[in-house]
């Protein structure tokens, strides 16, 4: 397990089953292949309090302008503008017998802490790249987002994926991160650079060694729709996040003898600039 960056020991006042000892963990430690921190801009780490959202302030850039020597330069006033990101909390509960929580010199009760890590995990990326907002849960998964780029289909050629990025970095940002459907990798990583040949059309003009789109990191996951890849421009999706807390107690299931473990982790996330991230399908049978 990853080192603690927060310990809170057991209140003194009131039953210690009211407030049992709980542990927290950085988020690049416990759940370090969480798409939120790599695929957007993490500007809140303190996302763990009672606060439903946070408010992000920037500043939308003002044109510069040339000024003779001695003259008067002109003023100009900021557009000053702020992003609000509501945050949700991912949790995750088990139980199990003190005996086989205690089983193999604690072995056990690890091997159930990595598993509420790998779910935590998993629903944290498929709500940052997939989810649909609700009432409950007002989070819009990126490759939802309204007004983002839309490549259309590749085929038998990558110009769509080039063509997005192309138009990411016209629109003034820079794609630096592109998260694909296994399956829809796994189709391009198919594609022949000519008929009849064994090459694979990844190694013209991209690197073919690694996961990598004309230069931008892929990663692979099954949080994006099958067909999917979406190119996106971290800086223009800005993330709160809270550390990753997991506490565990025998108080609460005292009648049974078992252990309870929990993990919560609070995450939230808004799209500043949607023409600054871009998503492709990739055709089901692609072929030259």
């Amino acid at each position: 397990m990853a080192t603690p960056s927060e310990s809170i020991e057991t209140s003194t006042k009131g039953a210690a089953a009211w407030s049992p000892d709980r542990t927290a963990f950085a988020p690049t430690d416990a759940i370090p292949e969480a798409l939120i921190l790599n695929a957007t801009t993490v500007v809140d780490t303190k996302a763990g309090t009672d606060r439903g959202s946070v408010l992000v302030p920037w500043v939308d850039d003002s044109p510069a302008a040339f000024s003779d020597e001695a003259a008067h330069i002109n003023l100009q006033e900021p557009a000053l503008s702020q992003t609000l990101i509501h945050t949700k909390k991912i949790t995750q509960m088990i139980f199990l017998s003190s005996e086989l929580y205690r089983e193999n010199g604690g072995v056990n009760a690890q091997l159930m802490s990595d598993s509420s890590m790998r779910a935590v995990t998993k629903e944290a990326n498929n709500a940052l790249m997939s989810h649909t907002a609700s009432e409950t849960v007002p989070l819009t998964g990126l490759a939802n987002t309204p007004g983002i780029i839309d490549g259309g289909n590749v085929t038998d050629k990558l110009d769509p994926i080039a063509d997005v990025i192309a138009q990411i970095e016209s629109n003034g940002g820079t794609a630096g991160i592109v998260v694909a459907h296994p399956l829809a990798w796994g189709k391009l990583r198919n594609l022949k650079s000519g008929k009849d040949l064994n090459s694979s059309l990844l190694g013209a003009g991209t690197e073919d060694m690694g996961k990598s789109l004309f230069g931008v990191p892929v990663v692979t996951s099954p949080a994006v729709a099958e067909e999917e890849l979406v190119v996106i421009d971290p800086s223009a999706v800005p993330s709160a996040v809270s550390p990753v807390e997991v506490a565990s107690s025998d108080q609460v299931l005292f009648h049974s003898d078992s252990i309870a473990l929990r993990v919560i982790f609070r995450l939230g996330w808004a799209v500043m600039h949607p023409k600054r991230l871009g998503k492709v399908t990739v055709a089901k049978k692609a072929t030259v």
